[in-house]
């Protein structure tokens, strides 16, 4: 019993692991309209969707001192940039706030570069209530 119970154990902290491996990374500043804009739309739904999932987004001020595993990533320059990383390296990035529509849109092509394709397919297709489905979201399942 305790064997058992042990294995699960280890397969559970795997499957967490293998979750968290990607993230998608928002380079942000106080001051900027279009991250407020993003937060609006897009960051008060984000955490519930499957794309957050797969990449929980990770929101860096740009005027704090750049965390350590990022010191190696080409500079941010504008606000928002949002940068999908995955195992410790860069995958793809986003400059700026194209508008709720073309960010998911966005998002699906850096998930599809991700090595794992751990997206989470559940409600793929009704995003948000509805408002902005793909027809590809199947296809990354």
């Amino acid at each position: 019993m305790r064997f058992a119970a042990a294995v699960l154990f280890v397969a559970l902290m795997l499957v967490a692991r293998a979750g968290t491996a990607a993230e998608l990374v928002m380079f942000m500043s106080p001051l900027c309209e279009w991250c407020e804009r993003w937060e609006q739309e897009v960051g008060v739904v984000y955490d519930k969707t499957p794309e957050a999932r797969t990449a929980p987004v990770r929101r860096i001020d740009v005027l704090d001192p750049m965390p350590q595993e990022f010191k190696k990533i080409k500079p941010v320059i504008y606000t928002p940039t949002f940068v999908m990383m995955e195992d410790g390296r860069e995958i793809g990035r986003v400059l700026g706030y194209p508008g709720e529509a073309h960010f998911w849109g966005l998002m699906e092509e850096l998930i599809g570069k991700l090595d794992h394709k751990n997206f989470a397919c559940e409600g793929a297709e009704k995003r948000l209530a509805g408002d902005t489905p793909t027809s590809k979201d199947k296809s990354l399942c």
